[in-house]
């Protein structure tokens, strides 16, 4: 049998399946090098306190860094007795200098060194998520700039309701992603906390310097309440909860590239690299890669909601139970940053079917708002424009006609307010241009917005 660090309170071994079924080393190995970094600087700090002898931490420090290179060469058995990554680099650490490789665990516990892991761990997976993120977006903003003309339909309830720029649409996704950036750089502050030196749950009797290793491993404060220190994993919800909000934007952009590349549609051609074919039927292009993000979603929802249910009625301090926040963590980091990585690959090789986008836009009475709004600048009240309008369009339908196609006289059949000046406001660029204020869609106002996008994405702004 393995020795247990813990086994001197028990007289008989765990039960084999027990053994198995409590350990975490089959998904916690992953902070190998986390708990590697944490446990060196921890060395240290004992030292520089007098807690243990210099030549002591000297030789702890050599023998991780060789389980750290044994690692990631992959020669490093990791055994599931010793039940966790923190045991069982302590105990390779023991075998290969002895007995002081048990001096590594003076003054801490596997609650706080396990709440350290993590920190570390996300933290790193956040900073690179928040740049897979600038990448994405930078993907849209140089798809907005390339079609900076082109006008297409705006929806709501999935109908053709006024002309946009489709460049427009696109930069309404970069908004969402520009918030979603803004909720994980937030997160960092909260994760950015140091929670070593907490303990098992009341702090240490050795004379430690918390703010030392806060400083060397670049916290930007010291955890203030060692029950807290090893119960907190608000942090760890929080960036669920933000990842599930991207995976939720994504989702929707997906949607819409799965309609846009549809026969029906044609609005857009996805690159042959991200699509797939079908077995049977040889003239199918699949958008498989936009399907799959859209299903992957509901997985990040389904780990925010069990990461909120594992913790919901957990008493302080540590428990085991919360061995179980790792898994979902974990599969929610790589959701998102697969989900992210072949975004931003797949934005760039859009092609875009401007033709199409704009008869769309022409066929399907997008202008009315703009007929609306001209006759009460002529001075008719915005409800009665409505009704006249409605009319026209109805009429528009029955005659199989668009409204730039009516003539004159038609027009006035339904508002005497309407003269020849009415073909100036219902166009496609009259109707995109005429909304110029700051986030419409006007052409000046889509090239400003792109350009103070790119200004915050280089940080000149």
């Amino acid at each position: 049998m393995t020795e247990k660090p813990w086994q001197g309170r028990f007289s008989q071994p765990t039960d084999a399946f027990v053994e198995e079924f409590t350990a975490s080393i089959g998904f916690d190995q992953r902070l190998y090098r986390y708990d590697i970094e944490g446990s060196i600087v921890h060395a240290r700090m004992l030292a520089r306190q007098g807690i243990i002898e210099n030549a002591e931490m000297e030789a702890i420090a050599a023998g991780l860094k060789e389980i750290l290179d044994q690692i990631e060469a992959g020669d490093f058995e990791f055994s599931v007795a010793l039940e966790d990554i923190h045991m069982n680099v302590e105990a390779r650490l023991t075998e290969r200098i002895g007995p002081v490789g048990g001096k590594l665990h003076t003054a801490r516990s596997r609650n706080d060194q396990v709440a350290l892991d993590i920190r570390l761990y996300l933290r790193d997976e956040v900073r690179e998520i928040l740049a897979f993120l600038d990448r994405l977006q930078r993907a849209l903003l140089d798809q907005a700039e390339k079609h900076l003309g082109v006008i297409m339909p705006g929806f709501t309830h999935l109908q053709t309701a006024q002309p946009i720029l489709f460049s427009h649409h696109l930069m309404a996704y970069f908004e969402m992603l520009r918030r979603d950036r803004q909720r994980f750089a937030e997160g960092l502050r909260r994760i950015n906390v140091l929670p070593l030196g907490s303990g098992a749950l009341a702090g240490t009797t050795f004379p430690i310097d918390r703010e030392f290793v806060a400083r060397e491993l670049g916290f930007d404060e010291v955890g203030r309440n060692s029950l807290d220190g090893v119960s907190d994993r608000d942090f760890a919800i929080e960036f669920g909860a933000a990842a599930a909000l991207l995976m939720m934007h994504l989702s929707r952009f997906c949607e819409e590239l799965i309609l846009w590349s549809s026969a029906e549609f044609s609005f857009i051609e996805l690159s042959d690299a991200f699509c797939t074919g079908s077995s049977i039927m040889p003239q199918k292009k699949n958008p498989d890669v936009p399907e799959l993000i859209r299903g992957k979603t509901g997985r990040v929802y389904g780990n925010l909601v069990a990461l909120l249910t594992l913790m919901k009625s957990l008493p302080l301090a540590y428990n085991k139970d919360m061995q179980e926040d790792k898994e979902p963590l974990f599969d929610t980091i790589d959701t998102v940053k697969g989900s992210l990585k072949v975004f931003a690959a797949m934005v760039p090789a859009i092609g875009v079917r401007a033709d199409r986008m704009r008869s769309a836009a022409a066929a399907g009475f997008s202008t009315a708002t703009d007929v609306a709004d001209y006759l009460v600048r002529k001075g008719l009240p915005f409800r009665e424009a409505h009704e006249a309008v409605g009319k026209t369009v109805r009429y528009c339908i029955e005659q199989g006609k668009e409204l730039p196609a009516l003539t004159l006289e038609e027009f006035r059949s339904f508002s005497p307010k309407i003269e020849a000046d009415i073909y100036g406001h219902v166009t496609l660029e009259a109707s995109v241009n005429a909304r110029a204020a700051t986030g419409g869609t006007a052409l000046a106002a889509v090239q400003s917005a792109i350009e103070r996008a790119r200004r915050e994405l280089d940080g000149t702004s």
